[in-house]
């Protein structure tokens, strides 16, 4: 992983895109510390569907969420909320 100051980096902003366009993360510094990396970029990809079924594959999982009650959402009960937390919690 290269380091370069922001000033040289300012002066030598093209050749140091070509670097990190060929996979190289560069460090860029102020004072000798570290403020950010110029690194490739990576197109986001979004949600990978295809990720959760090879997972729930590989760990033998049936469903990720088996049973949602049908008052999950429900504001709870006012003695239940008032109640104390127990000593070891």
């Amino acid at each position: 992983m290269a380091t370069v100051s922001i000033k040289d980096a300012k002066n030598r902003l093209t050749e140091l895109a070509r670097q990190v366009e060929g996979g190289e993360t560069i460090v860029v510094t102020r004072n000798g510390r570290p403020v950010f990396d110029l690194v490739p970029h990576r197109r986001r990809k979004g949600l990978r569907l295809e990720a959760i079924d090879a997972f729930k594959k590989k760990h033998g999982v049936a469903t990720i969420v088996p049973f949602i009650a049908d008052d999950f959402d429900a504001p709870l009960p006012e003695d239940f909320l008032l109640r104390s937390l127990p000593p070891d919690a």
